[in-house]
């Protein structure tokens, strides 16, 4: 009897897992999912973000999302998702404290992706991970 109650804990508990995890996942279509490689990105004002921002799911195959999707893509591309190695470009960002918290989640070549990070400002943002989180065109 031990081991059926077990067994029953140990499913309702993944059940309300994934249940909880799929409230959390982007408004994205099952097609789209399916689709190959996509993050759904946001990015936030402030350091400690009060809950989801509105973002946008970025879809690599064909390339959309946001305006700069196809460049997003190629970079996401040559790092093979991990968005943690994209390479910093050079760029002189003013040294004022406005932070922003980048965020994406998704699937890249199978595999799970998560990134948060909190930059300084907009600018050490672009500079650190090029098109992936450029919302606004």
């Amino acid at each position: 009897m031990t081991r059926c109650i077990t067994a029953v804990r140990g499913a309702l508990l993944t059940t309300a897992a994934a249940l909880a995890l799929g409230a959390a996942a982007p408004q994205a279509t099952a097609q789209d999912s399916d689709s190959g490689n996509w993050l759904f990105v946001t990015v936030t004002r402030g350091d400690t973000p009060h809950g989801e921002a509105p973002g946008r799911l970025l879809l690599c195959d064909p390339p959309q999302g946001h305006g700069k999707a196809a460049e997003a893509c190629e970079q996401l591309d040559r790092v093979g998702g991990d968005i943690g190695r994209l390479q910093r470009k050079d760029a002189f960002c003013p040294m004022i404290y406005a932070p922003v918290t980048a965020h994406a989640r998704g699937v890249w070549n199978g595999r799970p992706v998560e990134y948060r990070e909190t930059f300084s400002n907009g600018c050490g943002m672009s500079a650190r991970t090029g098109a992936v989180f450029a919302l606004d065109g």
